[in-house]
């Protein structure tokens, strides 16, 4: 089972070489790809019961993966947060993504946070032949991040956030000398919350967030300079607070997302789509301004690159929450489809959230179907009132 592991490492890198005769080439045989991927993987159960939404959600302890501008909005002054997301379970039992958050509301106006993150992909038992005792390996990817968040006005946020990341796929067999990738990315942050506004029947709160995550260097994994992409990435979203009366609130939000890498394409048109094409070798940050518009069939070919999600949460006495949300993705560019439940329980300063995926899209298999979901929380100190 564990040689399943094995696969993951090469579905991990997911380097965007691709060979396809040039008669073949289709939309969806030119999906952006990344390294790192682990990075969007949904690190928090409130989050993933609403179909991967967080940009433009209320402020709490997992901002940092969606939106570390909404830190400077947050009621609590402190929290400390521990999720696990089980990964592939219906093929293993052993890969899974671990996360643990802090922040601080230092004083009214700004607020830090940081983050660790590790992908466990497993256990792989390496041999050269059936008889010679089994070398057992332990590829993995790690995170960690730093944010400071601010306010500049009574309803605007923006946020910085650093991160270091760390690598380790190569596999200590025949090369002794093997060594993890490093990398670093930088995400960019917005976040607005406007006071709570009376309507003829009900008080409402809209919110709007833009993040754009992973900006930094691309990520090299062998000495013969070959480097991947990282998960440089585009997300904006909306949201608005039907607050019924003083015990039940409805949450509503859309969002939108691109990766803002290239979209890989056979520009040398020697038949395959590979390295030695123009998209591999551009930078990564010119790639974040090419990535709306280097789509070989135009704009309606990077409008499938990009993909929406809409979501809902209710609350009832800010004790109990239970989500919904659909993620879906274009049949060519990945074909990602998925309806989420989730439900969350607030008792003092503890907060428990759990979620579950339900793949809708018949062809393809989702890494998340079958796993359920959990999130832990605890959030203290001073209480900060913002309406």
């Amino acid at each position: 089972m564990k040689k399943i592991t094995f696969l993951l490492v090469g579905f991990s890198i997911l380097l965007s070489s691709q060979a396809k005769a040039q008669d073949e080439i289709t939309e969806s045989d030119r999906v952006p790809t990344t390294a790192v991927p682990f990075l969007l993987i949904s690190g928090d159960a409130r989050a993933s019961g609403m179909a991967d939404m967080g940009v433009a959600t209320s402020a709490d302890t997992y901002s940092q993966q969606w939106n570390p501008a909404k830190y400077a909005f947050v009621e609590d002054q402190q929290g400390v947060g521990i999720s696990y997301v089980p990964y592939l379970r219906e093929l293993v039992n052993d890969i899974n993504v671990g996360q643990v958050n802090y922040y601080n509301r230092i004083n009214e106006r700004s607020a830090f946070a940081a983050s660790l993150r590790y992908f466990n992909l497993g256990e792989i038992e390496s041999r050269q032949t059936a008889e010679q005792e089994a070398l057992i390996l332990k590829p993995n990817q790690v995170s960690f991040d730093l944010t400071y968040a601010l306010r500049l006005g009574e309803q605007i946020s923006m946020a910085v956030t650093g991160r270091y990341i760390r690598s380790d796929l190569r596999l200590q067999t025949s090369n002794a000398d093997a060594s993890a990738a490093n990398s670093f990315g930088v995400d960019i942050s917005a976040f607005y919350q406007s006071e709570e506004i009376a309507y003829d029947n009900f008080n409402g709160r809209w919110r709007g967030g833009i993040n754009i995550s992973n900006i930094g260097p691309k990520i090299k994994y062998d000495d013969a300079g070959q480097e991947s992409f990282i998960p440089t990435n585009f997300k904006a979203g909306a949201g608005f607070d039907f607050i019924l009366d003083a015990s039940n609130t409805i949450g509503t939000y859309a969002e939108f997302n691109k990766l803002l890498v290239p979209t890989p394409s056979d520009s040398n048109n020697d038949g395959v789509i590979n390295r030695e094409d123009d998209y591999y070798n551009e930078s990564s940050f010119g790639a974040m301004l090419s990535s709306w518009s280097d789509a070989p069939n135009g704009f309606s070919e990077e409008l499938k690159e990009i993909t929406w999600a809409l979501g809902a949460e209710y609350w009832y006495e800010d004790s109990f929450a239970f989500r919904l949300g659909y993620f879906n993705e274009s049949d060519v560019k990945g074909f990602r489809k998925f309806l989420t439940l989730g439900a969350g329980f607030k008792y003092s300063i503890t907060r428990i959230d759990v979620s579950y995926l339900f793949s809708t899209a018949k062809s393809v298999t989702n890494p998340l179907e079958g796993s359920l979901r959990f999130s832990l929380s605890f959030n203290f100190g001073e209480k900060y009132r913002e309406y």
